[in-house]
């Protein structure tokens, strides 16, 4: 049996690198003494590969080469799904996008590689506006660069999560897809207002 049900997977890869594009922060899993290292970067997808950076002093940071198997997940949209938005009879749900990637991972020593990384990766995250752009000669890039280290990630497996309602009539396919919406916009609102 497939699961999830294939009509909740995504298999277009272009999809799935656009979940990567706007929602750049993944968690990476490491495996070491059988016991999970969690992280959270962000990563850039480039020519096929992941990149990102990590603080020296981080545990995970050790597992990020030498070719280490590496399990990372990026989260698009997600919320609950009220049988009230549907016009169709439906118990309640959960709908998400999610990314579950697999890669070998290994570590680029060169630090002209890493502050060029770093400048890049800017850019991209600036984008569409750049109101920041991290120069080459800012003295806080050099000085902060023996702490960090660049590392790349060959991805070997591609896993696309869409559970959108595709298993509904179209209006309520599209009811579910604006209720992603709606909720998703008013839940961050809320949400900060008891924690922030």
């Amino acid at each position: 049996m497939n699961y999830p049900p294939k009509k909740h997977q995504d298999t277009n890869i272009d999809h799935m690198i656009e979940v990567i594009k706007t929602y750049s922060l993944a968690t990476v899993i490491s495996i070491k003494n059988n016991a999970p290292l969690i992280t959270h970067l962000p990563l850039i997808y480039e020519d096929g590969k992941l990149i990102g950076h990590i603080d020296i002093y981080n545990p995970q940071a050790q597992l990020l080469k030498d070719y280490n198997d590496v399990t990372l997940i990026f989260s698009g949209p997600e919320c609950y799904i009220s049988p009230s938005i549907y016009a169709t009879t439906q118990l309640p749900t959960w709908n998400y996008i999610k990314v579950h990637l697999k890669g070998k991972v290994k570590a680029i020593e060169s630090k002209a590689a890493l502050k060029q990384s770093l400048i890049t990766m800017t850019e991209f995250l600036e984008a569409p506006d750049h109101k920041y752009v991290l120069e080459p000669d800012n003295p806080r890039l050099d000085k902060n660069l023996g702490y960090i280290e660049m590392f790349e990630i060959e991805i070997t497996n591609w896993e696309g999560k869409f559970k959108l309602s595709q298993d509904k009539k179209p209006s309520d396919i599209n009811a579910a897809r604006e209720e992603l919406v709606r909720a998703n916009q008013e839940s961050i609102k809320q949400f900060l207002d008891k924690v922030f």
